[in-house]
């Protein structure tokens, strides 16, 4: 048996199902992503290396049977995901889509031949968040910006944060969480049961623009701190701005490589002249030992620098990607 998910094995074709048996646990250990493209060989991506499945070729049947497969047989029913190039999968597991975009009026209609799917195998690393959250609490989280690269891990640090002050982990009371989660990546929200644990307080609006959602959920659910993923757009910095005259604590995340640069961005750069944040921590990921979280306070002094070694993860290199074939027994 395949030591794939469950939720990812039994949606996919049966001959790549039977192709996935072959292969031994330790030879999947670690695995991020499941890339499928059209009469090609499926790509088997790891956090340091990527693996070609050459004794198999997706086909347009094994296409249209997996297609069928995460829509449950039924593509309107997910016409708005399709639109959004996703679909969640039971477990919180995501499904990348790629292929000829139609549009109308200038917005997205549809992606229609489907060339290309990403399986994004979701996996929550409980505990992520407990070394930061001491650092953060004073009589409730402090409004907090996560800052780092693409994959530095943002995403999993503010899901495990929500779920650490939503049950009131770490020696910390309990909060009200408002979870903004726009693109369904934090809770993985399917069929109104998020798939990721975000907490016994979490109340969650999925697949809505941060802007609206956050207004939304003051209005509606009076929460005690609002987290919110990858800001950037002047709407979300008025919503933001708002949510903190509320009384509202924020925690979110934003793209950047250093402090300096995303103080610079002219959309952000208000919110810090403000003195908005109270703390900023610096992601610096793929580092030998672990991930480097710096933490700053609102006047951009370095208070703390933790390391957050991988226990439950595959290890990290900062070693460039490799490619390496299945039953070959060195890199080429």
């Amino acid at each position: 048996m395949s030591m794939l998910k469950p939720e990812i094995f039994r949606v996919l074709p049966k001959k790549l199902q039977t192709a996935f048996k072959k292969y031994r646990s330790d030879q999947l250990r670690g695995l991020e992503e499941i890339r499928l493209r059209l009469n090609k060989c499926p790509e088997l991506v790891f956090s340091h290396k990527s693996l070609m499945m050459n004794d198999f070729i997706f086909t347009e049947n094994d296409s249209k049977e997996f297609l069928g497969q995460i829509s449950q047989h039924s593509v309107y029913r997910l016409e708005d995901e399709f639109r959004n190039g996703y679909i969640t999968l039971s477990g919180g597991h995501r499904v990348g889509l790629a292929g000829k975009v139609s549009t109308e009026k200038g917005r997205v209609k549809a992606i229609t031949h489907i060339s290309s799917f990403n399986i994004r195998v979701a996996t929550a690393y409980e505990g992520a968040a407990k070394d930061l959250v001491p650092h953060l609490y004073k009589e409730g989280i402090s409004n907090t910006l996560l800052i780092g690269p693409p994959k530095s891990g943002k995403t999993t640090l503010l899901r495990d944060l929500v779920r650490s002050v939503s049950n009131g982990l770490h020696g910390i009371e309990a909060q009200r969480v408002g979870l903004i989660d726009e693109r369904s990546e934090i809770a993985a929200v399917l069929d109104g049961s998020p798939q990721h644990d975000v907490g016994l307080r979490t109340d969650v609006m999925a697949d809505c623009p941060k802007s609206e959602g956050m207004m939304m959920m003051i209005r509606s659910m009076s929460p005690e701190l609002l987290a919110v993923d990858e800001i950037g757009h002047e709407e979300d910095v008025k919503s933001l701005r708002e949510a903190i005259h509320a009384g509202v604590g924020i925690v979110c995340t934003v793209h950047g490589q250093a402090l300096d640069e995303v103080k610079n961005r002219p959309i952000l750069s208000s919110l810090f002249e403000e003195k908005v944040f109270d703390s900023y921590v610096l992601l610096i990921p793929r580092q030998r030992s672990g991930d480097i979280q710096m933490i700053y306070d609102k006047h951009f002094r370095l208070i703390k620098t933790l390391t957050r070694r991988n226990a439950n993860e595959v290890d990290r290199s900062d070693i460039d990607p490799v490619y390496v074939h299945m039953g070959r027994n060195r890199y080429s």
